[in-house]
């Protein structure tokens, strides 16, 4: 909602009422303190936890600037906590009747990526779209310019920063904040007044349903969170009931940290045992068990891999999923409790809840009621609580805290000298361990010998591998020699780091590390050699995703280099499972450009960092054997990548190395097929899936065809059976007519037996009814939707007939079997194929009466079977 005076405002406005919103330490509170020419606002070290208000006059005019929360780097609203959007919507609140301007801040020191266009966008999204005409980018850092003006630095900054200046109409502002006068802010003001006048003198004002429905969700989330704070305290007063009071501390303790990747796992398990060491920033790759003394009381933490925020256990590597299960065995007997972690700075949603699950539960049965979920960043919180948070998240949160038994706890990693957090987390988890009858997990013995039994397999299998790959590297090492020049092609499925790992071997920032819609081609000089890498769009795991403009852009990547190129590089990523989906997906892509590609595929592992000391071809052998099949397709060419080291030239040496061996093995030939077969593919590619379409939607209309015959069929048996039983009652009425008055005495049991197997036969005739009644409305439903060729349903996907129900069972009880669904699609493949007038293609059914009935053996066709 906007609003506005009625008539334009004088030249210079009276009152100023202004937000400042941007990401976590742009700059806003020092700027608010700018503007009002005063310290006003706390800056420093210490994050804006809540919206702040202050009131100043400034040059005459009545400031009111409202200093909001800075945003974490979130590219999607799915991925903000449900408490923090609706906290920054009630920010236009703070300033009533509304702000006359959002200045939006933007720091000069820093790059603006995609990325963070991407966070501003999400953020504003929240606003709507109306909040853009109120905008103003303020940059701060000013001094970071030098002699440079500020419009040089928005045209050198690339595409990001002119988009985000051309949505705010042009409109920004430069502070210097080290060296504060009053003129840049006079002339922000100046700024600020044109842009109300632009606006006919409205500012921005929230709707007032939407500003009663956030405050009544508020008052609900504070309601539920005082609950379960008061639930929670009960809770643990009835388990401190269960700790002898002679019981100081528990002599040992063992802990298995669980939880998503960068939550801070390894930071609580520091700040547990007191540790001071600072984290160098690499994942934890294995499962590694530390020892230390809190107290008298002895604890190892066990600290595990983290998988994939919101990535089911599925895509999850096995090698790292061996790693989860293998963590109870470092802390024998058992461990006493598991920590899981949870960031308090992100939103939990189905997804991630999911994702929780599904991985800690390969721990088996037992883990839930041994678990305590633990919240890190909690400044992230501040001022709000773990309990408000938990009720703001929704369902899904609420569901995990309460599977853990409503146990949970809450870290400030900024603040690790405060012991007392650690002291009451040690509380707990003493009471969690009491609540269990002071016993610990035990793990089954057979998941650790499996284990190790397959590890044993697997580094035999590498060590094959590395030989094969050694003894055929040695043969081409001599006829091999340092190229002047490569051209690289990069091909693989979206966020698989295709995009950095170009940057990475071109030694420069080139490619933008999101998702990219076009091809692109950069160079440069690197090891001595001109280097041209081509960068593609990335395709869909999905294959129906995939559509016919996406697939002829990324083979116009090879058109961009007119002479071929020397490699093609297989993107595939080392932190996620490949298997048969993901192959299924490569393959059709790859399979555009001809059988003669794989001659020069290499397959390029990212995010090396996962190895850690493991070798890739442990990886390769660990894995699922649709990645074994790429290497094997690939003939055994493959190098592995970590993008994080980006200063480790080895590793590119390697790769460029590599891939004149293979062109030597290639004879020096370039590849660069005939463009025109590759688009041919392409028709052809999509040509099957019109004609999959076609076949989906001709077999489902002929599986409702027959069930509607077989309805049709049961109803028939369901009327023969009621007429029976009807004809049946009338002539046991007449008989007793016939009988009279004389027998009516000495047949008095008979009777009443009669009596009640009439009224069994009118339940059952009333039964008869109602399935005939319902059937009659399927039928009526069906037949309407066979008639319209309706489609909008989802399709059976293939997986078979439907059953006849029996007489016994009601219609909901039908059975989808499968065993003769091949029969069904080799009959189909069988069909003459033609088009009609509009050039669809369509098939002849006429072959057939019953459609599928002919192709079965007499032996295997069983009517009930089939619908």
């Amino acid at each position: 909602m906007e609003n506005n005076l009625g008539e334009r405002e004088s030249a210079t406005m009276s009152e100023v009422r202004l937000i400042l919103i941007g990401g976590r330490w742009a700059g806003k509170s020092f700027s608010g303190n700018t503007i009002l020419t005063k310290e006003r606002f706390e800056c420093g070290r210490t994050r804006t936890a809540q919206t702040e208000v202050r009131h100043e006059v400034v040059e005459g005019r009545q400031l009111t600037v409202v200093d909001a929360p800075g945003w974490s780097s979130s590219l999607s609203l799915t991925e903000i906590p449900e408490g923090d959007k609706r906290r920054f919507k009630l920010n236009a609140s703070k300033c009533p009747p509304g702000p006359h301007v959002f200045l939006l801040v933007v720091p000069v020191d820093s790059a603006f990526s995609v990325e963070n266009r991407r966070t501003v966008e999400e953020h504003m999204k929240l606003l709507g779209e109306r909040v853009w005409r109120h905008t103003m980018v303020l940059f701060t850092c000013g001094d970071f310019l030098g002699e440079k003006t500020i419009e040089q630095h928005i045209e050198s900054e690339g595409d990001s920063l002119k988009w985000l200046t051309v949505r705010c109409r042009n409109r920004y502002h430069v502070f210097n904040n080290k060296k504060r006068n009053s003129d840049q802010v006079t002339q922000l003001l100046r700024k600020i007044d044109e842009m109300v006048r632009h606006n006919d003198g409205s500012w921005y004002q929230i709707d007032e349903q939407t500003l009663n429905v956030i405050n009544e969700k508020q008052r609900e989330v504070a309601e539920r969170a005082e609950m379960r704070r008061r639930r929670s305290e009960e809770q643990r007063r009835q388990m401190k009931t269960l700790i002898p009071e002679e019981m100081k501390s528990i002599p040992k303790l063992r802990v298995v940290l669980l939880g998503s990747r960068s939550v801070g796992k390894t930071s609580v398990g520091n700040s547990i045992l007191g540790f001071k060491e600072h984290e160098d920033g690499q994942r934890t790759a294995r499962s590694v068990a530390r020892r230390g003394f809190v107290g008298e009381t002895e604890i190892t933490v066990v600290d595990t891999p983290g998988w994939w925020k919101g990535f089911y256990v599925d895509d999850t590597p096995e090698a790292m999923r061996e790693e989860v299960k293998r963590s109870p065995f470092l802390c024998l007997p058992g461990p006493h409790v598991f920590l899981l972690v949870i960031d308090a700075d992100a939103s939990f949603n189905a997804k991630h809840l999911d994702a929780v699950t599904s991985h800690v539960e390969l721990l088996g049965e037992g883990v839930w009621r041994r678990t305590v979920v633990v919240f890190t960043r909690g400044d992230w919180l501040r001022p709000h609580t773990a309990e408000e948070y938990i009720e703001g998240e929704g369902k899904a949160l609420q569901s995990l805290v309460e599977q853990c038994g409503n146990r949970y706890h809450v870290i400030d990693n900024k603040n690790a000298d405060d012991g007392t957090q650690i002291t009451e987390l040690l509380e707990k988890i003493t009471e969690a361990v009491a609540g269990n009858g002071w016993d610990h997990f035990v793990p089954d013995q057979k998941i650790f010998v499996t284990i190790e039994t397959r590890r044993s397999s697997v580094k035999l299998a590498a060590q094959q591998r590395q030989n094969q790959v050694v003894v055929k590297r040695k043969a081409l090492r001599d006829d091999s020699k340092e190229l002047s020049e490569l051209k690289i092609l990069m091909l693989g499925q979206k966020t698989f780091g295709k995009s950095a790992t170009g940057n990475n071997l071109l030694r420069q920032e080139a490619f933008a590390t999101c998702e990219n819609e076009s091809c692109q081609v950069e160079e440069g000089e690197v090891a001595g050699r001109s280097v041209t890498v081509i960068d593609t769009p990335g395709w869909r795991g999905d294959p129906s995703c995939c559509s016919e403009e996406r697939d002829k852009e990324i083979v116009r990547g090879l058109s961009l280099s007119c002479s071929g190129v020397h490699a093609v590089l297989l993107v595939v990523p080392l932190d996620l499972t490949f298997k048969e989906p993901q192959r299924a997906a490569l393959e059709e892509h790859v399979n555009l450009f001809g059988a003669g590609v794989w001659k020069y595929a290499v397959v390029l592992f990212t995010y090396g960092d996962n190895l850690e000391d493991k070798s890739v071809e442990e990886h390769i052998e660990s894995e699922h054997g649709a990645l074994r099949w790429l290497i094997d397709k690939c003939e055994n060419k493959y190098h592995v990548v970590n993008n994080m080291k980006k200063t480790d030239m080895g590793q590119v040496n390697e790769l460029f190395q590599k891939i004149e061996e293979m062109v030597a093995e290639n004879g020096g030939r370039l590849f660069c097929p005939e463009m025109k077969d590759v688009h041919l593919r392409i028709d052809e590619k999509f040509g099957r899936r019109q004609l999959k379409h076609v076949l989906k939607h001709r077999l489902e209309e002929e599986y409702r065809r027959r069930e509607l015959e077989l309805m049709a069929g049961f109803k028939e048996t369901l009327l023969h059976l009621q007429a029976e039983l009807e004809g049946k009652s009338v002539k046991s009425t007449k008989s007793k007519l016939q009988i009279g008055d004389v027998t009516k005495i000495k047949a008095k049991g008979i009777v009443q037996r009669k009596k009640d197997a009439k009224e069994k036969e009118e339940s059952i005739n009333l039964k008869i009814s109602q399935e005939i009644e319902k059937l009659e409305k399927n039928i009526e439903t069906k037949s309407s939707d066979l008639q319209q060729g309706s489609m909008d349903f989802i399709l059976p996907h293939f997986k078979g007939v439907r059953s006849a129900p029996s007489t016994a069972g009601s219609l909901s009880q039908m059975e989808n079997p499968t065993r003769h669904y091949d029969k069904v699609l080799g009959w189909l493949s069988t069909l003459q194929i033609g088009r009609n007038y509009d050039n669809q293609m369509t098939l002849n059914f006429s072959q057939a009466t019953s459609g599928y009935r002919s192709v079965l053996p007499h032996g295997d066709f069983d009517e009930d079977d089939y619908e």
